[in-house]
Order: C-alpha cells, then structure tokens, then sequence
C-alpha cells in the first residue's frame, strides 16, 4: 500500500494576495476609523462617514478573490491570518497606549485617540470581521458550483451582500448599543449607509474584480470548486 504524501500544491501568487488582505484589513481597522470625514455629494449634500470606510470593503474583495480562484479553504487561513494580526495590532496599540509617556513628549493625547479604541469596540471588530467575512466565503463557494462557475458579478455582489450584512449587523450592536457614544435611535440608519457603501465599494470594483481573477486563474491554473469542501471556520488545514 503506497502511503506517500503529496507535496501540497504551490501558487505563485496565493501568499502576495494573503499579504495585501492583511495589509487592507489591519490599515483600514487602525488608520480609518481615527477619522470622521465630511463630503459634499451632488443632490445629497453633506456626508458623514468613518474614514475607513473606503477601504475596509477592499478586504472582502480580497476574500472573494481568494475563495473563487483558490477555494473556500486556502481563503480560510488568509481569514484567520487577518484576525490573529488583528489581535497583535489591537494588543500593540493598548501596550503602547498605557506606556508612560516621556518627559516633553507632547503627543500623548493625540496617540490615545487614534489608536486608544476601548476593548468593547475593538472585540465588535474582530467578532463582526470573523463572522461576516466566512459568511462571504461561504456563500461565495456555494454560489460556484450553483451557477456552474458563470457569472461571477453574482456570487461577488452576492456574497458581499451577506457577509457584510452580517459584519454591519454585529458591529454596530455589539461595539455602540448603549454606550452613549451614538444614540441607539440613530445605529439603524448609521448601520444601513455603511452596509450600502461597502456594497457599492464592491459594485463599482467589479471589473477590476474580475481582470485580477482571470489573471489568477490563468498564472496558476487554478479554478477551484468547493465540492467536498469541510466549511467548518475552525481549522486552517488547506
């Protein structure tokens, strides 16, 4: 009986794409959210938004990019090497937050704003990300094979539509519900145009969704269907 283990497959570009997912993720959670922005829009007029916003909707890109060219299970360990540096930047941030300042150095304030989030929000983030983010995948795979591997804008948008439903639908509960930081009555409306411009972010990136695809499947030959796929979130076995 031959028990010889194959070589697991190697992608030349699997481990560049996983990069560029933790790099959006991390900077659009650390660098956006600091910052409320106000922009003038035709017929609407004056729109207020987290700055992180314009990015975090790239990850899920990322995402789906992931799971339709390598699978539901090689975009499961990129999810989770997302959430474990998330974890070491949120710890990093605190660490450095609650170090003593030096004598003189007058940036203390400014340092705890942008990077002083309370553990509640920073756990809404994780919790909302880990969530929605299999939710995309998840439903990305099984749209493949329903739709025999055709039009791929449905499963994107699709998929989006569900794993950030999820994301918007926990974070917002979980990090801002009586906090006295935004009134309750208001984290509807809040989480409604956050949910609808993540989904637009994904709408207006589609052509660019699917050249990076087609490249991808083409460089590796690689088109992957997961038929027998374990869905299970909690492994990071490829």
């Amino acid at each position: 009986m031959d028990t010889t283990t194959q070589p697991a497959r190697q992608y030349r570009y699997y481990e560049f794409v996983m990069a560029a997912f933790v790099a959006v993720y991390l900077c659009s959670n650390l660098i956006g959210p600091a910052k409320a922005a106000q922009i003038e829009l035709p017929l609407i007029g004056a729109v207020t938004f987290g700055a992180g916003v314009l990015f975090f909707p790239i990850s899920y890109i990322f995402g789906d990019i992931l799971t339709e060219v390598y699978g539901y299970a090689r975009a499961r360990r990129v999810i989770w090497a997302g959430f474990g540096a998330m974890v070491f930047a949120s710890v990093m941030a605190w660490v450095v937050v609650q170090l003593p300042p030096a004598p003189g150095w007058q940036n203390q304030a400014a340092y705890e704003i942008a990077y002083g989030s309370t553990w509640r929000i920073v756990a809404a983030s994780l919790i909302a990300f880990f969530c929605g983010e299999f939710v995309n995948s998840f439903i990305l795979a099984k749209m493949k094979i329903w739709t025999e591997g055709r039009h791929l804008w449905t499963r994107t948008i699709g998929s989006t539509i569900f794993g950030e439903g999820v994301d918007s639908l926990l974070f917002y509960p979980l990090a801002f519900w009586n906090s006295g930081l935004i009134p309750n009555e208001l984290l509807p409306a809040i989480m409604l145009g956050q949910f609808v411009s993540k989904v637009m972010v994904e709408v207006v990136f589609t052509p660019v969704t699917y050249r990076i695809v087609a490249f991808l499947k083409h460089a590796e030959r690689e088109d992957y269907y997961d038929r027998e796929t374990d869905f299970t979130p909690f492994s990071i076995k490829p």
